[in-house]
């Protein structure tokens, strides 16, 4: 029996089913503005039938989050946390908790109840994790200041990291170089990164972005790519 993992991300979802961590299958729905108000959930209900599953792994990197020190235990303040960085409503989200041991934060995030129980009521042994925290056990950090971007379509996740510390996560919608850029920088200024000192490193859908990464490099000194996703090699998808 094949394992299912799903990446879910602001517009759609990208999929793949493996067997003995070899993949079959690989795919990616995203809805339009033609699609129906229910064709994400269509979709999903379609995958979840379409084969017996022995496990399932969901990664979220919807940007309805928070960052905390690892320990905080005030789990009924999430939604409220949530709540400084987007709307989060209780009676359709979910509320979630991943933790990184492995550089000492949690993030509280939610994630949609309709998609949630749909997954859930099938009875097979699950995993959720937020896209953040699966990223970050990815890093290997070996400079002073770091800055890693994970492209997906049509948004990122962007990790500023000092001295093995995250000084900061952010996740977000990226329709054009301009609004990629200006994040960038305007990150950059606000936490007082040098662009010259600072070592750049950037994961994930590089071939669809590379408009952005070309933008970027005209700024930045210090730059590799990782990791370029390629079909049956998602760089989230695969981790474990």
């Amino acid at each position: 029996m094949e394992h299912l993992k799903l990446l879910f991300t602001k517009d759609g979802v990208q999929y793949q089913v493996s067997r003995n961590k070899t993949v079959s299958e690989e795919h990616s729905f995203f809805v339009t503005e033609e699609s129906s108000e229910n064709a994400l959930s269509t979709k999903v209900d379609e995958i979840l039938t379409q084969k017996k599953y022995k496990e399932i792994t969901v990664i979220s990197a919807l940007n309805h989050f928070t960052l905390m020190p690892e320990g905080f235990s005030k789990h009924d303040l999430g939604y409220e946390l949530i709540a400084y960085n987007a709307p989060a409503d209780q009676d359709y989200e979910e509320l979630m908790l991943s933790v990184n041991k492995k550089f000492g934060i949690q993030f509280y995030y939610t994630f949609p109840k309709d998609l949630y129980h749909k997954i859930k009521n099938l009875s097979i042994p699950t995993q959720f994790n937020f896209s953040g925290e699966q990223f970050l056990n990815q890093i290997s950090v070996k400079h002073q200041k770091e800055i890693h971007i994970n492209l997906y379509h049509q948004q990122c996740e962007f990790f500023a990291l000092d001295r093995k510390k995250v000084i900061l996560y952010n996740n977000l919608d990226v329709n054009s170089e301009v609004d990629f850029l200006y994040f960038v920088m305007f990150t950059l200024s606000k936490i007082g990164f040098g662009i010259a000192d600072t070592q750049f490193f950037v994961y994930g859908e590089t071939t669809e972005n590379e408009t952005f990464i070309s933008e970027l490099k005209k700024f930045v000194k210090n730059l590799k790519i990782v990791y370029d996703n390629i079909p049956k090699k998602n760089f989230l998808l695969n981790a474990r």
